[in-house]
């Protein structure tokens, strides 16, 4: 993209543009604040055929698998809450024969993920895994889901994950430019190794902000822009779940959903009307207050809570003067990068 404000979009063209039938598509959240608007978008235009990461597959994942758009699931939990008897989208689908799954413990998936956000091809975990059904029981992983090695330098027999680097990463934060730099506070598991593990990335943001606003926070940014390929504002993007900093959980909608899902009929019904029967977010809220008021999605909203400011003010001089020009050269940047082209030394 040659412009940031060309990573601007809605949800419909940032779905259209990056999700593929078939790519590895992986939930960036972890239980909290999930990407609702973006999962809601991509059972929206039908996409299918996906191998599924999430590292908490609360509604987000049953709402994929219920909307048949996933063919493999690689997780550390799913939401089961009638267990065998079939109580959720899930549950079903593997009854069913139409998903495969494999489980990994909480660190196991996350090291996959820090492996691929590395540029590894495997990394050691924890051996004590060996003596349960997680490492015993294989999937459609067979053999790559762990395997031993022998360490180079001691011999000592060591277990390993492959890394993971999912096609398409989507992921809700509490904010981002236009260029893309996200920034997310709060329980963070593997929503950061998710991303950068991920060959493309699609970001969705309670608010777009200026520029400036990211650099008074350099330590909340956790996606930097060049690997950002989509900037998406949606206000109310992570609802039913929480967003630090905007609103709590909502535990009506939530057990409005819950019940829906116990059965796959009324898991249709739920997403004609939540899903399907609304185009976008704002659809959906409207048709929330619409039919439940305000009230609810009011007493929900985050109190101010603010942290202490930090000093990032520089104990050196800067390089650069108030105009952008370099101090000793008096050249601005994008003058010093017209002389490296013309000398053949600027690698775009």
């Amino acid at each position: 993209m040659n412009s940031a404000n060309e990573k601007i979009m809605t949800p419909k063209e940032a779905i259209s543009r990056f999700v593929q039938n078939g790519d590895q598509l992986v939930i960036g959240n972890y239980t909290v604040g999930s990407c609702a608007e973006l999962v809601y978008e991509v059972i929206r235009q039908g996409k299918k055929g996906f191998t599924l990461y999430s590292q908490s597959g609360i509604f987000d994942v049953e709402v994929l698998v219920g909307a048949g758009c996933v063919e493999k699931l690689v997780t550390t939990y799913v939401m089961r809450p009638a267990g065998k008897k079939g109580g959720s989208a899930v549950e079903r689908a593997l009854q069913a024969g139409t998903i495969q799954m494999e489980d990994y413990t909480n660190f196991d998936y996350n090291a996959r993920m820090v492996a691929g956000m590395h540029g590894l091809s495997f990394i050691q975990v924890l051996e004590g895994v060996m003596a349960t059904d997680l490492f015993r029981k294989r999937g459609f992983m067979g053999e790559d889901k762990f395997r031993v090695i022998d360490c180079p330098y001691t011999g000592k027999k060591l277990l390993t994950v492959p890394a993971a680097n999912p096609d398409v990463c989507i992921v809700h934060v509490q904010r981002a430019d236009k260029h893309g730099n996200a920034q997310y506070w709060g329980a963070l598991g593997s929503v950061a190794a998710a991303a950068l593990a991920s060959k493309k990335i699609i970001v969705s943001c309670e608010e777009i902000v200026e520029h400036d606003i990211i650099q008074s926070s350099p330590h909340l940014t956790i996606i930097p822009a060049y690997r950002v390929d989509a900037v998406v504002e949606v206000p109310w993007g992570a609802h039913p779940t929480e967003v630090l900093g905007h609103y709590n959980i909502d535990f009506f909608m939530y057990g409005l959903f819950m019940m829906a899902d116990s059965t796959a009929e009324g898991l249709k019904d739920w997403m004609d009307e939540w899903v399907y029967g609304c185009e976008n977010r704002a659809a959906y809220i409207d048709r929330y207050i619409g039919k439940f008021g305000s009230s609810v999605l009011d007493s929900i909203k985050a109190k101010p809570f603010y942290s202490a400011p930090a000093n990032y003010g520089a104990a050196f001089t800067s390089r650069w003067d108030r105009d952008g020009r370099e101090i000793f050269t008096g050249l601005t940047l994008p003058e010093m990068e017209t002389i490296l082209k013309e000398r053949g030394k600027f690698y775009e």
